[in-house]
């Protein structure tokens, strides 16, 4: 929900979908289609998606290597997965969910149907995926550091 809130004021703030208005109003309609944005494409990607095509959506943490490699590492899991069978291929889940959520999204932003503004969203929601997997591979090192008592 936080991620959700933090989009919806930042699209309030740069008046994303006119049409939503200004105001409390206007802020609501964007958390609320944020929020939906969020959820299905989690949904899709970590549940549906990978239960048909085989694909596990969980992130393995490195947690060893330089920060760049480990960095790299992490924003790759967006392109590629492990399959159930054992080895990695394309993460088809990952883009087929985020599309199927994108597409469903037309239905509740007027304002931004075109090609265009479908692959921004896209793309906005496999690189959200993206930061969160690199937070996943950083966090219990940082977590370690901060609050670790010798």
């Amino acid at each position: 929900m936080a991620l959700a809130g933090a989009l919806a004021g930042l699209g309030q703030l740069t008046n994303q979908s006119p049409s939503f208005g200004q105001g409390a109003k206007g802020f609501g309609h964007r958390l609320v289609t944020n929020y939906a944005d969020q959820a299905m494409g989690n949904m899709f990607t970590e549940g549906v998606f990978p239960v048909l095509l085989h694909e596990d959506p969980r992130y393995f943490r490195r947690g060893t290597g330089s920060i760049p490699s480990r960095a790299l590492y992490a924003l790759t899991r967006v392109i590629v997965t492990h399959k159930d069978a054992g080895g990695v291929r394309f993460n088809y889940s990952e883009w087929l969910g985020n599309a199927s959520a994108v597409a469903i999204s037309n239905a509740y932003y007027p304002d931004s149907r075109t090609v265009l503004d479908n692959g921004t969203k896209l793309l906005m929601q496999v690189g959200t995926d993206a930061v969160s997997q690199v937070l996943k591979e950083f966090w219990p090192d940082i977590k370690h550091k901060l609050f670790h008592k010798d």
